[in-house]
């Protein structure tokens, strides 16, 4: 079932606006690429409900925040829940600044998101908990491993109760915290941490999984992190033998992701149900 998700991706290719930040936008229009869906990068005010209007879901991503994009991400926010389309959110870097927090918050207070994607540090900051944040990195080394604190955990399922959405977390091992199902994917190299955006990679792909597959947006969240952390994995390996250093291993990412099948991901997902 995993699978058949990106199967179901390639056959309809949905096409998912989004609303990023300007130092991993060419990634995340490659990797949608690459995962059969197709991407569309409008961000002016302007055009964003237009734009909505034709896609199959949007992605809301906080990287890069000015003035001139936030409001881009409200009419667009609003107006794909009026169009019943799945909206992710990811919070690049919230608990950061000021601005960055408050902004999550407010997209949170006026848009239903079908999920939101980010790592422990980001998720505790929308939650509510103090976080440590550094950049746009999980910087609290007790939250990054495998098996989060009991503290953490409430915060998540607190923070699912309160949005509705699918929360996932990334970290050595992902969670996604579904209405009825809670998911553990094991699938993921370290070294995706040393190249920029393979989290807003993520959200991007999760965007063309939740519009392939609505009926169930944790498993198409789950099926997801899946996939790219087994492509992470496979993108390792290539590099091991090249010799290559992060540029070419993102490169390889977005091979990998191209050359998914579902019969390699049925060999490669490490998910269990919790």
């Amino acid at each position: 079932m995993f699978a058949g998700i990106l199967d179901e991706v390639r056959r309809i290719s949905p096409l998912v606006h989004c609303i990023t930040n300007y130092v991993t936008v060419n990634d995340c229009a490659n990797v949608l690429l690459a995962c059969g869906a197709s991407p569309v990068m409008a961000d002016d005010e302007r055009e964003a409900e237009e734009i909505v209007s034709i896609s199959s879901a949007l992605v809301i991503n906080i990287g890069t925040l000015n003035e001139r994009t936030i409001p881009s991400m409200f009419k667009a926010g609003k107006k794909a829940n009026e169009l019943g389309l799945p909206v992710i959110l990811d919070p690049v870097g919230a608990g950061a600044s000021s601005l960055r927090t408050a902004t999550a918050m407010e997209l949170m207070k006026e848009i239903n998101f079908a999920v939101i994607r980010g790592n422990i540090s980001e998720i505790t900051a929308i939650a509510g908990g103090e976080s440590r944040t550094r950049g746009v990195d999980a910087s609290d080394p007790g939250l990054m491993d495998g098996d989060l604190p009991g503290e953490a955990i409430r915060r998540i399922m607190d923070l699912r109760e309160k949005t509705g959405a699918v929360i996932t977390v990334t970290g050595q091992k992902d969670l996604v915290v579904g209405e009825k199902n809670v998911y553990t994917v094991s699938n993921g190299c370290p070294m995706m941490s040393k190249v920029s955006g393979t989290g807003c990679m993520l959200s991007a792909v999760t965007g063309a999984f939740c519009a392939a597959f609505p009926s169930d947006r944790a498993l198409a969240a789950a099926s997801a992190a899946a996939m790219f952390g087994a492509a992470g994995e496979l993108a390792f390996e290539k590099l091991t033998g090249s010799g290559g250093g992060t540029s070419s291993y993102r490169s390889y990412i977005i091979d990998e992701v191209s050359g998914m099948t579902a019969g390699k991901m049925r060999g490669a997902a490490k998910i269990e149900i919790r």
